[in-house]
């Protein structure tokens, strides 16, 4: 049974940045989609830094709560999935980049619920899925800030996103296939640490 946060849970500083992260996905979409990229890129890079921050908060001061270990990556999913959808207005191409982002996400949101079904879950994100946050958060912030970037310029960002992506997918679909091997219950925090001895 999951247990109820309480109020001190909910009002964390790092679950505080991440309801922002939530407001800041209407303001990018209104602005991208409205022309006013300026203000849609300052939303976008609020957005990254509140993502770095809450983070690193959590762990040092020890706020690390399961409201924010659920809340953190649906953040990250909604915003990543609505940056995408509105960048392919200017270029139609990124079509194939949310294929595969869908192809992650749809895989690792399945996998995590047939885990947690066992009793088991991951401890947090796995360093490549931290490099692929960043990396999608720098070229989309290019993308959006740059409008009158190379179509070849822009097709490399999107190429470098397409292939993190995939690589992430892969290196988290060992980390299940793993996971499920593994006898034992609780937090997973590496690859290494779970294979089955």
């Amino acid at each position: 049974m999951i247990r109820k946060p309480t109020k001190q849970e909910i009002f964390t500083i790092p679950n505080i940045l991440t309801y922002f992260r939530f407001l800041f996905i209407p303001v990018f979409v209104w602005q991208y989609l409205g022309g006013n990229f300026l203000i849609a890129g300052v939303a976008l890079a609020l957005s990254g830094l509140t993502d770095l921050f809450d983070g690193k908060i959590a762990r040092k001061y020890n706020m690390i709560t399961e409201l924010g270990i659920l809340l953190d990556p649906v953040a990250d999913k909604l915003t990543e999935g609505a940056v995408l959808l509105c960048l392919t207005v200017k270029y139609p191409e990124l079509w194939i980049l949310i294929g595969i982002y869908l192809l992650k996400e749809g895989f690792m949101t399945v996998a995590g619920a047939v885990m947690l079904r066992k009793n088991k879950k991951l401890g947090g994100a796995m360093w490549f899925g931290k490099i692929c946050t960043v990396v999608f958060y720098l070229a989309t912030l290019v993308l959006t800030f740059w409008q009158d970037m190379s179509h070849t310029t822009a097709q490399v960002l999107m190429f470098i996103c397409g292939a993190l992506m995939l690589f992430t997918f892969v290196r988290y679909a060992i980390l299940y296939f793993y996971m499920a091997k593994n006898p034992r219950t609780g937090s997973f925090d590496s690859i290494e640490s779970i294979k089955t001895k």
